[in-house]
C-alpha cells in the first residue's frame, strides 16, 4: 500500500477544529506548528494604534498540520480538513490551502521498522 503526506495550512484559530476532524477519521498521528507567511491575498489590513489607523500587515499567522496517511485514507483526510477549517458557509479568503505529496519511504527510528507499520 502506498502513502502519502497531506500538509495543510489553515487559520490558527481553526487548528483545534482540525485535529478533532482528523481524530474523528481515524487519522493516528499529525503534528502542527505556527507559521507566518504570505499566499496569494498578500496580507491584510489591520487596526494600530491610537485612532484606529489603518496599516497593512504582509505576513499573516497560519498553522501547518501534516499527517502521512496510507493513500486510502486520503479523501476521508481531506474532507475532514475542509469541514474543519472553513470559516462560514461558504468559506473565506484566507481559509487555507491542503498539499498533498507521495511518500516514497518511512522509517520508525527506535525499531528500524519500514514502510506503512512505520506510520
Amino acid at each position: 500500500m502506498t502513502m502519502i503526506s497531506i500538509e495543510a495550512v489553515v487559520r490558527p484559530e481553526r487548528i483545534h477544529h482540525v485535529t478533532e476532524a482528523l481524530e474523528s477519521v481515524g487519522c493516528q498521528g499529525f503534528y502542527y506548528s505556527n507559521v507566518t507567511g504570505e499566499g496569494r491575498q498578500r496580507g491584510v489590513e489591520v487596526f494600530v494604534g491610537r485612532g484606529g489607523a489603518m496599516a497593512s500587515r504582509h505576513s499573516v499567522p497560519k498553522t501547518i498540520v501534516r499527517t502521512v496517511v496510507v493513500d486510502d485514507m486520503q479523501e476521508a483526510v481531506i474532507t475532514a480538513i475542509i469541514e474543519a477549517a472553513r470559516t462560514g458557509d461558504k468559506g473565506e479568503i484566507g481559509d487555507g490551502k491542503i498539499f498533498v505529496t507521495p511518500v516514497t519511504e518511512v522509517v520508525r527510528v527506535r525499531t528500524g521498522e519500514r514502510g506503512e507499520t512505520a506510520v
